[in-house]
């Protein structure tokens, strides 16, 4: 029964593992996934995190990336993704949704909900996407507040707290790395610059700052997009792919929906969809059906969709 119905390690075991990995000098790849199920093939496929990106949890909701959904509703979805895979869940939490008190219970709920770690920006709120222009950043100070009602709301010490500075676009490169160095000193575990341009800003970056960083490799962006050896060969900690698992199945669902409105069915689509034995095998039926053939009692039929 263990890691049938929720993840076979506790929550502060996956802390613990993800603390360790930030240490290991080894490059840790967290795609984004939109739901538990993506999250169950991010694990299967061999990465090594899951990310849930507030813009795709925005996307998800029908609304656009300008700080519109709730605390609610990113600790409800990060509690669900959290728990579906032994992996480490790193979850977007923008501004922290309010003021440095406000900051410290979405940490406290956060951690509860099982996350492995959590991120918090320098921008104003209401916030907007990272690589759209016309950004603004709060001081350097009331970050800094920010991110010390972080790390005082913490329980569990192993719970990463990362720093999202926008200030590379805003205020330059040279003000982004100041940045970076003063919410190290305020206690974030991670740094996460967002939108530099250039194999070289990352470099630059990479060496100012003595944290751990996290690289954004998001497509459409301001970002050159950068391999894991290219990242991993700079001394780069973690790299997200934040919208790429929803961008992936949108475009295939579009391309669906339009080809079912022009044929009148979904016969010619089949070859491209996944097959329904794949994703028995994927939700794991058969170790349902040996924990209790009362509930689960039939196996899936290899030769239909």
């Amino acid at each position: 029964m263990s890691g049938l119905l929720a993840s076979a390690i506790t929550a502060a075991e996956k802390r613990r593992r993800l603390r360790v990995a930030l240490e290991s000098g080894r490059l840790q790849r967290f795609p984004g996934a939109f739901s538990p199920l993506v999250a169950k093939l991010t694990a299967e496929v061999g990465f090594d995190g899951v990310y849930v990106s507030g813009a795709v949890l925005s996307a998800d909701l029908g609304l656009p990336d300008i700080g519109l959904t709730t605390l609610t509703e990113v600790c409800g979805r990060g509690a669900q993704i959290a728990s579906a895979t032994d992996l480490p869940t790193l979850i977007d939490a923008d501004t922290g949704f309010g003021e440095p008190m406000n900051v410290a219970r979405t940490v406290t709920l956060l951690e509860d909900a099982g996350l492995a770690g959590l991120h918090l920006e320098d921008q104003v709120n209401p916030k907007r996407c990272g690589h759209l222009d016309g950004k603004s950043v709060v001081d350097t100070a009331e970050m800094v507040k920010r991110l010390r009602a972080a790390v005082s709301a913490r329980r569990d010490a192993n719970l990463i707290v990362c720093a999202r500075t926008d200030a590379a676009g805003v205020e330059g490169l040279p003000a982004a790395i100041e940045r970076a160095k003063a919410y190290a000193d305020a206690g974030a575990d991670l740094i996460f610059t967002e939108a530099l341009r250039t194999p070289t800003e990352f470099e630059q970056f990479r060496a100012a700052v003595d944290t751990p960083l996290l690289a954004n490799m998001t497509e459409f962006g301001k970002s050159e997009l950068l391999t894991a050896r290219q990242l991993s060969d700079m001394g780069y900690n973690v790299v997200i792919y934040p919208v790429t698992t929803l961008r992936l199945a949108m475009h295939a669902v579009e391309a669906g929906l339009r080809d079912i409105i022009s044929s009148g069915t979904q016969a010619g689509l089949v070859d491209r969809m996944q097959s329904r034995s794949r994703l028995y095998g994927l939700l794991r039926y058969a170790d349902y059906n040996d924990f209790d053939s009362d509930i689960y009692n039939f196996a899936p039929q290899e030769a239909r969709p």
